[in-house]
């Protein structure tokens, strides 16, 4: 049987209620929140998704936005830069997952202080992020309802805070990896036995 590990260089997005709060400090107005969670189970729809521990060793993690919304055409209300000091946005990977810091400009920017109410108010409990998938092995994928382990994101480009944190597009997102995945363990499984029928038809002389 095939390990049905994939390797898809294509940007997904999650939508998970996650942990999000806003909290003032001496800096400034900040939010911080755990985007991205080790070892947890989510139902996506069609199939579960996990995403391992160590995920993000070797993630690309040198330029990521924080957004509301995912909404690219607004100015990003923070930024991590190579995670450097003067950064507006700081990430954490540990081994529990990733956790950030986001300093709000709430003096200047309407945004951020409408965002900054909205989750203090508990207005606004969710958050996503968009990350690339290197690494990916599904399980049971002859059952109705497999699960995938993502064992390794290859980049993370931009984290917000949501509206609605459940995943909008589940049914059709999860239904194409799905069948993406089922596609791939039938090609491998055809292969091998295109391997077997050859190697046999050379033993009885047939060429």
């Amino acid at each position: 049987m095939p390990d049905n590990k994939t390797i898809n260089p294509e940007l997904t997005r999650r939508n998970y209620l996650f942990e999000i709060r806003a909290e003032e400090s001496e800096t400034g107005n900040i939010i911080t929140g755990r985007p991205i969670v080790y070892n947890s189970r989510t139902n996506l729809g069609y199939f579960d998704e996990i995403i391992e521990k160590g995920a993000l060793n070797g993630a690309d993690l040198t330029d990521v936005r924080f957004l509301v919304n995912h909404d690219t055409n607004k100015i990003p209300l923070a930024r991590s830069r190579k995670n450097a000091e003067d950064s507006t946005m700081k990430l954490t990977v540990d081994d529990s997952g990733m956790s950030i810091s986001v300093n709000l400009d709430t003096e200047n920017n309407a945004d951020s202080r409408s965002l900054y109410s909205a989750v203090k108010r508990g207005d606004i409990t969710g958050m996503s992020f968009m990350f690339g998938i290197s690494d990916e092995e599904w399980e049971n994928l002859e059952s109705e309802h497999p699960t995938r382990h993502i064992r390794s994101i290859s980049t993370v480009v931009e984290v917000s805070a949501v509206t609605f944190p459940a995943y909008e597009s589940t049914e059709i997102n999860a239904r194409s990896a799905v069948e993406t995945a089922r596609q791939s363990e039938q090609k491998s499984s055809d292969n091998d036995e295109l391997k077997i029928l050859k190697l046999k038809t050379k033993i009885l002389g047939g060429f």
